[in-house]
């Protein structure tokens, strides 16, 4: 089994700094460019079933990938593939969220989570219980999912050398993938941040 965990492309949003969450922001122009130029260059990659966030910026991305790539698949939707919810901090900025931004970015296990949201933890428990389930399937598919920053660490935490470095260096870059093969119910991860496009263009919106 392979799985291919793609960050979305970037949205108005992302270049703003603002923490998306549970927001419903589509692709900015060069969020949908990004997404097609990685959908070509995936051509010879046979996806056998996709999976996305029921979000609109990760379920348009998965849509450009499959075309651009000629996977003419039905995109599934699961919402633990949803991005963390930042609760009454939703929408705002890196800058506007102070101290709780910048121990989300720095420290995210000592962040205790957002006052109606989530914590980090959260993330990782519902996240890694699809890709638990889907590894347990043991059947040799390609899969594609389609979902967020936060979720795309959170999904593969258990996999990393040390658990406690979550965001192994910042953010994943949009429609960067995470790279994970599984065979009878043990994953290995194979490659992070894996690019399809020039690497100059992947930029870290969230720095602190």
């Amino acid at each position: 089994m392979r799985f291919y965990i793609l960050r979305h492309g970037e949205t108005a949003l992302n270049a703003k700094r603002v923490m998306q969450g549970r927001l419903d922001e589509p692709l900015s122009a060069k969020g949908v460019e990004l997404a097609k130029v990685t959908g070509r260059a995936m051509k010879d990659i046979k996806f056998d079933r996709c999976i996305s966030s029921p979000l609109r910026r990760a379920s348009q991305t998965a849509g450009l990938i499959l075309r651009e790539s000629g996977n003419a698949l039905t995109i599934e939707y699961d919402d633990r593939l949803s991005e963390i919810d930042f609760g009454a901090l939703e929408g705002k900025s890196l800058a506007e969220m102070g101290d709780a931004g910048k121990l989300f970015l720095s420290d995210p296990f000592a962040c205790p989570g957002f006052p109606g949201g989530e914590s980090v933890a959260d993330v990782c428990r519902r996240t890694q219980s699809l890709l638990r389930e889907l590894i347990g399937k043991d059947d040799g598919k390609t899969y594609l999912l389609s979902t967020h920053g936060c979720a795309a660490r959170a999904i593969v935490n258990f996999l990393f050398p040390d658990p406690e470095d979550f965001w192994r260096g910042h953010v994943p870059y949009n429609c960067s993938f995470t790279v994970v093969e599984a065979e009878k119910g043990t994953a290995r991860l194979i490659d992070l941040d894996r690019v399809y496009y020039d690497r100059g263009l992947a930029v870290d919106r969230y720095s602190v």
